[in-house]
C-alpha cells in the first residue's frame, strides 16, 4: 500500500478531475487519480485508498461494471465508493455507498467525501 493516499478518482474527463482533485486537495486529502475502467481493479488494489470515487461513464469498463467487480473482490469489497453521474433521473448502482449527479456543487462534494471518509478526516 502506497502510504497517504485517501481518495482513488477514477474519472475520464481531464477538467472534471482536476476541479475534484483541486477541491480534495484542499481539504487535505491526497488523491490518485485513474481515467479508465479497464485496469479500475488493479489501481485500487494497489493503492488501497480509504475511498473512491468512480465516474459511471468510462472508457475500457464502465463505473457501474467497476463497482460490481469492486464488492466481489473480498480485499476490497468493504472501501466506500462515491459514484459520480452526468446521466439524468435516479441512477440504479447497486453496492455504491453514495451517488452524485454531475453538475454538482462543491460543497456538496465536500459533505460526501466527509461522510463516507473511514474516521471522518484527512490523515495527518
Amino acid at each position: 500500500m502506497k502510504p497517504g493516499i485517501d481518495v482513488l478518482l477514477i474519472e475520464d474527463e481531464p477538467s472534471i478531475a482536476e476541479a475534484i482533485r483541486f477541491i480534495l486537495s484542499r481539504e487535505g486529502w491526497r488523491c490518485a487519480q485513474w481515467s479508465e475502467g479497464s485496469e479500475a481493479i488493479q489501481q485500487i488494489l494497489g493503492l488501497r485508498p480509504r475511498l473512491v470515487i468512480l465516474d459511471v461513464m468510462l472508457p475500457g469498463r464502465d463505473g457501474l461494471q467497476v463497482l460490481a467487480q469492486l464488492r466481489a473482490t473480498p480485499e476490497i469489497a468493504s472501501t466506500p465508493v462515491l459514484v459520480l453521474t452526468a446521466q439524468g433521473g435516479p441512477l440504479a448502482a447497486e453496492g455504491a455507498s453514495m451517488v452524485l449527479a454531475k453538475p454538482f456543487a462543491n460543497e456538496d462534494l465536500r459533505q460526501a467525501v466527509r461522510s463516507l471518509m473511514p474516521a471522518g478526516q484527512p490523515r495527518a
